[in-house]
């Protein structure tokens, strides 16, 4: 397959730059790829398309205020380090601009200075360069890398985001727990406690994964064709509890909605033998038209960027014809794009 097969027009107005003031009040689009239907409503009314039992899986991984600021020793030069993967205690591999002038040994300084007593500000040092614009840093920090990162971070907002998130609790799932990612599972976004609240009362089971969102997430696809294109691993973890509430309900004949992209790879990645099974693991799983789903019956997801790994992934769930489709429809309804846009709930098994 081609990666060009996966392009669509969307004109820039419709890419979302802020979130709207309500949650839940963005719009969802219901598609059955089965009976290609298409059904529009309000993210809100979710519920009306669930049935009692279903089991909707989440993915509590939390954002890390990850974009930093620093100044290189010596030298004075501006640097741009997004954190992207820790390895070690105070060790991350992050990606840095410009990279082409950080060598190992490189000193970049924050003007963070934390608890110190004697007024040293935190650093960070250049310990592996390593390829595509990546470097491993040692962090040299006065506290928790945790506090430092919320003293002296940034939420990392996606590059088609142009205008300054007021609110950096909006970049937030209101469920996240686990901090750990560098971008947000969005279409959790649309959720509120009043809406999962609903949803329990409704006897639909809510259940935690984690995926921490790496570097992936901001890489664009380079290959021509889809089958050459290499996934970064990202690390997830399936709690005991889920993997038996998941399997229960799949041998009783109820249905498993992935909330999110990031909750249907970890569901997929972890349950690869037809059975989810508990515990943690690395998954570079890449999943394009032909991929056979185990788990999964249904997905709730935002829309998604042109050529990217998460449209391909769409599209194995509805067809790639139908995706068109969709996205055509979308765009001429007005839909609102990406991250802080609207919501998409695909199901391959409708309400009973």
């Amino acid at each position: 397959m081609r990666v060009e097969d996966f392009d669509y027009h969307l004109p820039p107005e419709l890419i979302a730059q802020t979130p709207l003031s309500e949650r839940s009040s963005s719009r969802l689009m219901v598609v059955d790829p089965v009976d290609q239907t298409i059904v529009h409503s309000t993210f809100r009314h979710l519920r009306q398309f669930l049935n009692p039992g279903d089991v909707l899986v989440f993915n509590n991984s939390k954002v890390l205020p990850a974009r930093l600021y620093g100044t290189k020793q010596g030298t004075g030069a501006q640097v741009e380090l997004l954190l992207v993967k820790e390895t070690n205690p105070f060790e991350w591999i992050v990606l840095a601009k410009p990279a082409k002038r950080l060598k190992a040994g490189n000193v970049i300084e924050f003007e963070d200075h934390g608890d110190s007593a004697d007024g040293t500000p935190s650093y960070a040092e250049v310990v592996e360069v390593l390829d595509e614009g990546l470097r491993k840093l040692q962090f040299h920090v006065n506290d928790a890398m945790y506090d430092f990162l919320e003293r002296a971070g940034t939420m990392p907002l996606p590059p088609y985001i142009h205008e300054t998130l007021k609110d950096q609790s909006r970049y937030q799932t209101v469920y996240a727990q686990k901090p750990g990612s560098v971008a947000a599972p969005t279409a959790g976004l649309h959720f509120t406690p009043e809406l999962l609240d609903e949803l329990r009362r409704d006897g639909i089971e809510l259940h935690n994964v984690t995926l921490h969102v790496g570097l992936g997430t901001f890489r664009p696809v380079q290959a021509d064709v889809v089958e050459e294109h290499k996934m970064h691993s990202e690390v997830y973890e399936v709690p005991e509890s889920v993997a038996e509430a998941v399997n229960r309900a799949r041998a009783e004949g109820r249905r498993i909605v992935a909330v999110g992209t990031t909750s249907l790879r970890t569901l997929e990645s972890a349950g690869a033998t037809g059975k989810l099974q508990a515990g943690t693991g690395d998954t570079d799983i890449f999943i394009y038209p032909g991929y056979q789903f185990r788990i999964i019956d249904a997905l709730i997801t935002n829309f998604h960027l042109p050529k990217s790994t998460l449209i391909m992934l769409v599209a194995a769930l509805m067809g790639l014809d139908f995706t068109k489709t969709v996205y055509e429809q979308a765009v001429a309804e007005r839909y609102r794009f990406f991250s802080f846009g609207d919501g998409m709930l695909i199901s391959r098994r409708g309400r009973q």
